[in-house]
């Protein structure tokens, strides 16, 4: 975890006034918060259903059938991910439901976008793309302009895979997903637009760097204990779940003082999403 600057810019945050910091903080949609209780320790996830709709269904459905219940993490790369997901915890198993199509991309509308850069054109993009946040998901889009000329009033995005952020396993074939994901590790950007990214960890990226690795890890293979929606847990249980909205001005502060100290060298990826978990 890149610490530094993370921490100078929450302990301005910290001494702010109360109501400026209240403000600073949002309160997730229990349904888009899975809880993953491993042996390890506990990861929470926020999902973002906007960008990957159908696969955050297949998940909130899989989880509340306690299908992940007991499932280990059968392949593990250190400087990468780690996948699970599989009944058969071995990589070639799903579920009993059809496999999805892709999600890899999706449309953006005006607002709710926290732009922290520009990208020149690449293989990827023909022109100018914009970088920055849509909640808690580090996003590449088409800048708000080309809004203006499109049937729908929206733009071309897609997720970036950067640390914590969850992705869903396939073959080779671009609908073969399923039910496996992963968890990242680190930053791999050959993923854009080739896997579907549905979700980032908020809390417990430690856990995931604990998970032993392995292809495929050795027995005893580390596994998730309990998969859940947090709205699926009783109340007087529940984790009360905060992050901070990366459309106020805390969030902005810590992403200018990240961009400040890392220079020419900064990226996106750097940029961790501070959460209150109590």
């Amino acid at each position: 975890m890149k610490k530094a600057a993370l921490i100078a810019a929450m302990a301005l945050a910290c001494a702010a006034p109360a109501a400026a910091q209240t403000s600073d903080w949002r309160t997730p949609d229990p349904q888009n918060v899975l809880v993953i209780d491993t042996n390890q320790g506990r990861i929470i996830a926020e999902l973002a259903p906007d960008m990957a709709p159908a696969t955050v269904e297949r998940i909130r459905t899989l989880a509340q059938k306690h299908f992940y219940d007991g499932l280990t993490f059968f392949r593990v790369i250190g400087d990468f991910m780690d996948q699970t997901g599989d009944p058969q915890n071995n990589g070639t198993g799903g579920s009993t439901l059809p496999d999805l199509q892709p999600e890899f991309s999706f449309r953006r509308g005006p607002g709710g976008f926290l732009k922290t850069g520009t990208m020149a054109p690449d293989e990827e993009a023909h022109s100018t793309t914009d970088i920055g946040f849509l909640g808690v998901m580090p996003v590449r889009s088409s800048p708000e302009m080309q809004m203006m000329v499109t049937a729908d009033g929206k733009a071309p995005a897609w997720g970036l895979f950067c640390p914590g952020v969850l992705g869903m396993a396939r073959a080779q074939a671009p609908d073969s997903a399923n039910s496996q994901f992963f968890f990242m590790r680190d930053t791999k950007h050959d993923l854009d637009l080739n896997y579907t990214p549905f979700g980032r960890v908020i809390a417990g990226e430690d856990v995931v760097l604990k998970i032993k690795t392995g292809e495929p890890v050795p027995p005893p293979q580390d596994k998730m204990v309990r998969v859940r929606l947090l709205s699926d847990i009783p109340e007087k249980e529940r984790p009360k779940v905060q992050v901070m909205d990366a459309n106020g001005p805390a969030f902005k502060a810590l992403v200018d003082t990240q961009k400040a100290a890392k220079g020419g060298a900064f990226d996106i990826c750097d940029v961790e999403i501070p959460a209150q978990i109590k």
